[in-house]
């Protein structure tokens, strides 16, 4: 193998990996494991730097901080493979349409590679820095959420309860604020949380209390 061959090598597998990374940063695959009691998770299998996943939480309104604390690394698979595929390619024209020594070529393709992968990880950087955002605890709330009936709920039961929080959708096991069966896909309101189930009301169960009152 020649030199501009070892060069043109490089540049391959540097732009095919970064198009991979490209391609798969782009899928969203995620597990759905089913726990005993009528529990979800959704676990993701490719997590994306500068997000964290929240489990629900009942508190007040202080700050929990932002959806990413962890820096990016000076070295990682992005910067990695924007190196090689710089240094491959301005080794291969330096060696090819140049007539400069191999050493200055050399040198001078670890340059192109050395500002490929700066240019990548300022880039990522600042797309982390851009999704990070303030989350408070009040986000988490989960008394007063509004949120579908999944799996119905037997009478003195336990069911499934699908609701929106924090801008995803999620999922948890419910169980009548009041003892009765609620059919499936009933709408229902949020009345406490407690170790994990979400104690929950019809609209129909609310208004005839409030009519009661009145």
């Amino acid at each position: 193998m020649t030199v501009s061959e070892l060069y043109l090598t490089c540049f391959a597998v540097g732009f095919l990996l970064s198009a991979a990374s490209v391609l798969m940063g782009s899928m969203h695959p995620h597990l759905h494991i089913h726990l005993p009691g009528g529990g979800h998770v959704h676990v993701p299998q490719a997590p994306h730097a500068g997000h964290a996943g929240h489990a629900p939480h009942a508190g007040g309104s202080s700050a929990r901080g932002t959806t990413s604390s962890t820096e990016l690394p000076w070295v990682n698979f992005g910067t990695v493979t924007a190196f090689l595929a710089w240094f491959g390619g301005a080794g291969y024209l330096l060696t090819r349409y140049s007539h400069l020594v191999a050493t200055l070529s050399l040198l001078l393709a670890i340059a192109a590679g050395l500002i490929g992968a700066a240019l990548v990880f300022v880039l990522v950087s600042k797309l982390l820095v851009a999704s990070e955002h303030p989350l408070l605890d009040s986000d988490f709330e989960m008394v007063g959420v509004l949120g579908r009936v999944s799996n119905p709920i037997r009478e003195g039961g336990t069911g499934e309860l699908i609701y929106s929080q924090a801008g995803s959708r999620r999922v948890c096991g419910a169980r009548s604020d009041t003892g009765v069966a609620i059919a499936k896909d009933a709408e229902v309101i949020v009345t406490r949380y407690e170790r994990g189930l979400a104690y929950v009301r019809t609209w129909e169960e609310l208004d005839t209390e409030n009519s009661g009152r009145e």
